[in-house]
């Protein structure tokens, strides 16, 4: 793949502006393009707080009239992007956040400013700006989806266009009475068109009108084809299916490096993994916990019922009488919001709680907790288990969309086979999440394979069980767990307690200790 001319489109480009994941693939998937050899310029609003820094910038096509004012396409490179600003002042100078106002709702004039921003889209795809015209036009999400609308109702050659769904629960539906204002034809307004239960459909136009449609997960492209997953757009998206792949997102490899990350306090890799116990107790300190060698969960999250924060809620209790630790890092539901600082109350020096969204804190809890709770009910992807996985954090995920298709359980099997890298539990229930963080939920598994056979690997001894032994005891000893309800686990360790070269590499590694062998 290269020599293709990409216009990425997006409301939201990390680190220009981020309310979520959106802007961090945004940010991401356009260096990643153009490492394989590709021309990509990425169009986003010109919002006050990104003109104030980049520069220089230098005018390529402007609009006299765009949505009720002049507008201009400025270029500018920042952070190894090409960048094609929309500078719309009567659209978006203005305070808030690139979607909700101050005073907590959405910008009742989002609709023009997010058809602004396709309509330029569409405008550059026809060659709005000398020199440069795209092969290919990706829209991601609602905010850029009439971009293939207005490309789509072209008589004459245009680009291909891609749309990336996000987060499907997000559709940018507006009422009827706009239609006039976005100049679409009157064949627009139709089933086929922009027309969703008698509103105007930002994404279900993009959807119908898009040449491929991409999702963020294999498993969430499934989900979404059902009446359950697809938000009242199942229908289009299962009559659409030949044009619709999972693809799974990734992260920025660079941002997020343990090995370099600036953020944290200090470096580390998978060869000295023992310098990640500096960032724990920096995260202490910086939530006013003691030190402690018991596990440290996290989330690091909108707090929404979509992400399923409710039922962790609901747990707060038995996690703290399990033993763990809890820091909460995020901000929506003000209700959510409440109950978590209510709990820090209760729980002072267990649970630690910042209401709003901190990058540079979002580093330091990833190196430094021991593990990521993300309970969701639906997520397309997710990207704060990618960042734990890259950063030795567990995930602790429901099973749905790309949490499925990003994280191995830690099964029997997997376990056996060295390849486990989290825990899934299933379904989106307090209990459920309980016993997913309970560490007896691995020893359940562990405890019926040795059962069945006198080693992990079956009736001799393998590298499974060199790599298991160390959970079932050093490990086991942090966490203050009993086996005393595994008799096949303690009969299990009996044996490999009994084998000379244990015992030898035992007085080696922690002489004058006694392991933890029952």
């Amino acid at each position: 793949m290269g020599d293709i001319r990409v216009l990425s489109v997006a409301s939201e480009v990390f680190p220009l502006i981020k309310t979520g994941g959106l802007a961090d693939v945004a940010g991401a998937l356009p260096l990643a393009l153009e490492r394989l050899g590709n021309d990509v310029h990425t169009l986003m609003p010109a919002y006050p707080s990104i003109l104030d820094r980049v520069g220089p910038l230098a005018p390529k096509a402007h609009f006299a009239n765009l949505f009720g004012g002049a507008a201009t396409v400025l270029a500018a490179q920042a952070h190894g992007l090409q960048l094609l600003l929309l500078d719309a002042p009567h659209l978006y100078d203005r305070p808030g956040g690139p979607y909700i106002g101050l005073n907590g709702y959405d910008h009742p004039d989002n609709w023009a400013r997010f058809a602004a921003l396709g309509k330029a889209a569409a405008e550059i795809g026809l060659g709005a700006i000398d020199g440069w015209r795209p092969d290919i036009v990706h829209a991601h999400d609602w905010q850029a989806a009439l971009a293939p609308v207005y490309l789509a109702f072209e008589p004459g050659p245009r680009p291909r266009t891609v749309i990336t769904i996000h987060n499907l629960a997000f559709q940018g539906a507006f009422p009827h009475t706009i239609l006039p204002a976005l100049g679409l034809p009157d064949t627009a307004w139709s089933i086929e068109g922009v027309e969703y239960y008698g509103s105007v459909g930002f994404l279900k136009g993009g959807l119908h009108a898009a040449d491929l449609i991409t999702t963020v997960s294999p498993t969430y492209a499934a989900e979404i084809l059902t009446p359950h997953g697809g938000m009242g757009l199942d229908g289009l998206l299962r009559g659409r299916a030949d044009r619709l792949v999972g693809i799974v997102n990734g992260v920025d490899v660079e941002t997020w490096n343990p090995a370099t990350d600036p953020e944290i306090a200090a470096n580390f890799t998978i060869n000295d993994i023992f310098k990640r116990q500096i960032n724990k107790r920096a995260l202490e300190a910086e939530f006013g916990f003691p030190e402690d060698d018991g596990p440290i969960l996290a989330v690091v999250s909108r707090l929404t019922w979509q992400k399923g924060l409710d039922i962790l809620v609901e747990a707060i209790e038995p996690i703290v009488a399990g033993g763990f630790r809890l820091v909460i890092v995020g901000s929506g539901d003000r209700l959510l919001e409440g109950e978590f600082l209510a709990a820090s109350a209760r729980h002072a020096g267990r649970i630690g709680v910042r209401i709003g969204y901190d990058e540079p804190l979002s580093h330091r809890v990833q190196a430094g907790a021991d593990a990521l709770i993300v309970p969701s009910r639906f997520e397309p992807c997710g990207l704060t288990q990618l960042y734990a996985l890259r950063y030795g954090c567990l995930p602790v995920v429901s099973r749905v969309g790309g949490l499925a298709d990003t994280v191995i359980d830690a099964n029997v099997a997997a376990v056996t086979a060295g390849v486990a890298t989290g825990v899934i539990f299933e379904p989106v229930t307090r209990d459920a999440l309980v016993k997913g963080l309970d560490a007896h939920i691995v020893e359940d598994t562990e405890e019926a394979r040795l059962e069945a056979a006198p080693f992990f690997g079956g009736s001799a001894l393998t590298t499974a069980d060199i790599m298991m032994v160390y959970c079932l005891t050093t490990s086991r000893a942090f966490r203050g767990l009993t086996l005393d309800d595994f008799p096949a686990i303690k009969a299990y360790l009996q044996r490999i307690g009994e084998r000379p070269a244990y015992q030898r590499a035992m007085a080696k590694a922690e002489p004058g200790w006694t392991p933890m062998l029952g």
